[in-house]
């Protein structure tokens, strides 16, 4: 819908309030100029949810597991949306069938407000072309709508499959029922004319008494049959296609927990039809009898390369119980002859002979030839933006290095000395190699929104929300249906530049403090070299004379001379948007001012390498001050400045007051900082805390960053759920990474964040979080942390919906409080 795969046209509606709320309007996401940003019936809804509904057509059957609602804000012109809403769906367009999840509910719930995005997932599955959302209210009221819809096209063709329904066993007492209880089509002798569980994308566990679903009843995922109640001895299914198909197999999952008399099918005899008739020979086929092992396996059944729009397969008993959870076809597309004069004279139906009608199944050279056509467009493509990229490249090799230095308000730099270090090791340091990908602090909306260009299949997160295996369902791995972002359960943020955000939000920073000076490069000397990005170095330096650049407030605590200084240098090949974002960081950075923010003290601009020098306080940062320390005895005196080893809570407590005053500064200023961590935080003397962002750049943190597919590092277990999974990065975000930050200090750093959890598992848990199930994992209550801290306050930060979580001057208040009380 959002990404306009789905036409205008393929969009109606059972009535419209107007032109401008008319069915094509009805897109999650997209607010279109000519509409009022949402589909609306022209009448109220009425509490059944019948009569009014919002039409999809998808052109072709498509396998759906997800689907998502908004309602209509209009830019704050409209509040309406659908508390709840029903969807029924149709494959033939005709025969209509209402969703239900798997315990019989209908209604599915919808929208609090008008402005969120409301993902459902659909237990079971549909496999649909046509959709339908009809909303539902408790009384008559105005409702407006906006829909996405996920899933993937249905390859597999199947349009509906015939069997008898599944039977009751008891074992041990035990009432196992083995019927197809999300079948959608009539149920009388057979169940006929629909689908359910042997298509759901689910295949049961190897005790068929356990489900995959919580709370369901024991036999749930399999349909099965007794042998006593087939004379016969066997199971017959007939499975309707929407076209003719040419066959290589079929797969179905049985059950075999030979132990409880059940067991895979003997033998499988399937028969083929493309018109009226039957044909023959049949293929028949036995697999091998497994007694060494009770698992639940897949069983293929090879058909031959047979062609046919119906399959009538007769599954043979070979126990007292047979039990199927999935049933799976490989096919493809064909055209064949199918007449019966060609099958009396006896001609292979699928190699019709001096038959001038017949036409070659040609679909895999149609594709060949398309893929190269692809192919040669896309390398065209390149060719052409590589060409344009250098022309512009030696366009802006030639403009003016003043067009650059424009960007500040005030011309930072008055000399013209060489950078030059006093320690000629320089060049000999190693240091991390880890790309700086992760922003520095700048400012960013309230509620600012990552665009979506995410990287699918966040490290391998999606792996367990597939459906089968690649051999059995390779054609069934699902995707958005109209295009656009992932799903929020398939997506992985990327990083993007300060450059494309910082324009966009309520505060400009187009001012720079004119007092900024030009630092002389040959006062620095080199001491130690604490990381290296992508772009530029981050050293750790003594300045000469920096008593002449410090303001008032910072030359009475840095009497020392030289002082320990942190140096961040850009490499001088970097390229333009590498040179404005260091830019656009110095005249941020020169706006800050707080006694809780590390302090941009000068800059090196007037000649490369470009320099920015800041405060780095003599006890480095957070995380190695706390390391080093214990939680005394009751007996033993808190920590005192001067050497003690031990640091009682009230101080810790201190040290969590003062980041919270820094970053209440930067929230009242829109600034998210996106990396908050003890790694990121400086100590001074008496224990001052200053927040910087350093943390990324030192080889000692790279184990707290997760590289994802060689791109972005992404510091995941400080980050919250919506963060990793949506890309979305606000004041909340920076609250979730605050509750962390304050664990860390509880505890002493003395343990990474889940530490027991792997990265991958870190990831997991945050896509608990999102589905909101219950199952999520929190991090641990320190020794030393009372009840009310981490029930009130910590636990808080991590709340699910980021609007509930506190603010910044919330949290500083509450842990002022708690102080207060010590």
């Amino acid at each position: 819908m959002t990404g306009g795969k789905i036409h205008d046209e393929d969009i109606s509606a059972s009535s419209q309030w107007s032109e401008s709320t008319a069915a094509r309007f009805g897109r999650l996401d997209l607010d279109n100029s000519d509409g009022d940003g949402a589909w609306c019936p022209d009448i109220m809804s009425e509490p059944d949810g019948l009569k009014q509904y919002l039409q999809v057509d998808l052109r072709s059957l498509h396998f759906i597991t997800l689907v998502g609602t908004q309602g209509r804000h209009a830019d704050g012109m409209g509040n309406e949306f659908a508390q709840r809403y029903r969807i029924s769906y149709s494959r033939d367009g005709s025969s209509w069938v209402g969703w239900h999840d798997r315990k019989g509910r209908q209604v599915i719930e919808g929208n609090k407000n008008a402005y969120d995005v409301v993902l459902k997932d659909l237990e079971p599955p549909i496999i649909a072309r046509y959709v339908r959302f009809m909303p539902v209210t408790d009384h008559s009221m105005i409702v407006c709508m906006r829909v996405e819809l996920y899933g993937c096209e249905w390859l597999d063709g199947l349009i509906s499959y015939s069997l008898p329904d599944g039977h009751q066993m008891i074992y041990r007492g035990i009432d196992v029922y083995l019927n197809d209880s999300v079948y959608d089509g009539a149920s009388a002798e057979r169940l006929t004319k629909g689908l359910g569980q042997l298509t759901d994308g689910t295949w049961g566990l190897d005790d068929f008494l356990h489900s995959h679903f919580y709370g369901m009843w024991p036999g749930y995922d399999y349909v099965g049959w007794n042998n006593k109640s087939f004379p016969k001895g066997y199971v017959e299914m007939i499975f309707d296609f929407d076209h003719i198909r040419n066959f290589t197999s079929i797969k179905v999952h049985c059950n075999n927990m030979f132990t409880r008399g059940v067991s895979v099918f003997r033998q499988a005899t399937c028969f083929f039809r493309s018109g009226s008739e039957w044909e023959s020979p049949p293929v028949s086929f036995s697999p091998t009898v497994d007694r060494a092992s009770q698992r639940a396996r897949f069983v293929t059944v090879p058909l031959g390369d047979r062609t046919a729009s119906t399959i009538k397969c007769r599954f043979h008993f070979a126990d007292l119980w047979m039990l199927f959870s999935e049933v799976a076809f490989q096919s493809g597309s064909a055209v064949y002859n199918t007449s019966r004069s060609a099958r009396k004279q006896g001609h292979p139906t699928n190699i019709p002979v001096d038959d001038p009608t017949h036409k070659v199944d040609d679909s895999n050279t149609r594709i060949l030839i398309g893929c190269l056509v692809a192919i040669i467009a896309i390398l065209m493509t390149i060719i052409v933006i590589i060409f344009w990229r250098q022309v512009w490249q030696k366009m802006l090799e030639k403009a003016s290095r003043r067009i650059l230095d424009d960007e500040l308000t005030a011309r930072l730099a008055f000399q013209t000395q060489n950078f030059s270090f006093h320690n000629s090791s320089l060049s000999s340091e190693g240091g991390s190699t880890m790309n700086s990908t992760y922003e520095r602090i700048f400012p960013l909306c309230a509620d600012y929104q990552e665009p979506s260009r995410f990287v699918r299949k966040l490290a391998e997160f999606a792996d367990s929300m597939e459906s089968l295996d690649n051999e059995t369902t390779g054609h069934r791995s699902c995707k958005r249906l109209a295009g656009g972002p992932d799903p929020p359960h398939y997506a992985e943020a990327d990083i993007i530049s300060l450059q494309e955000s910082s324009d966009q939000c309520s505060i400009t920073v187009n001012m720079f403090d004119s007092s900024m000076k030009e630092f002389p490069r040959h006062k620095l000397s080199f001491k130690e070299k604490l990381g290296e990005g992508q772009f530029g170095e981050v050293h750790l330096c003594e300045a000469e004379d920096m008593q002449d650049f410090l303001d008032a407030d910072l030359s009475e605590e840095n009497t020392e001379s030289p002082l320990l200084v942190a140096v961040k240098t850009l490499r001088e090949d970097a390229n333009k948007n590498a040179r404005n974002d260091f830019l656009k960081e110095i005249r941020i950075m020169s706006c800050l001012r707080d006694p809780n923010i590390v302090r941009l003290l000068a800059v090196c601009v007037d000649t490369d390498p470009l320099c920015m020098i800041t405060e780095y306080m003599e006890n480095g940062d957070l995380n190695q001050f706390l390391h080093k320390l214990s939680l005394p005895d009751e007996t033993t005196p808190g920590y005192e400045a001067g050497g003690e080893t031990t640091v009682n809570y009230s101080k810790l407590m201190d040290m969590a007051v003062q980041i919270a005053s820094g970053m209440k500064y930067l929230s009242s200023l829109n600034f998210v900082h996106r990396d908050l961590a003890t790694r990121n935080c400086l100590v001074g003397r008496n224990c001052t805390i200053k927040i910087a962002d350093f943390g990324m750049s030192r080889n000692l943190y790279r184990g707290d960053y997760y590289r994802i597919q060689g791109r972005a590092v992404l510091p995941i277990r400080w980050m919250s759920w919506e963060s990793i999974l949506l890309g979305k990065f606000t004041m909340a975000s920076d609250v979730w990474a605050f509750g962390v930050t304050l664990w860390e200090i509880l505890t002493l750093c003395k343990l990474q964040p889940y530490a027991h959890l792997s990265d991958e598992q870190v990831i997991e848990n945050t896509g608990e979080f999102f589905r909101d199930k219950g199952k999520q994992v929190y991090l641990t209550k320190p020794s030393c942390c009372p009840d009310s801290v981490y029930n009130e306050l910590m636990l808080s930060c991590w709340r699910r919906n980021a609007k509930q979580r506190p603010s910044f001057e919330e949290i500083h208040l509450c842990l002022m409080e708690s102080l207060q009380k010590l």
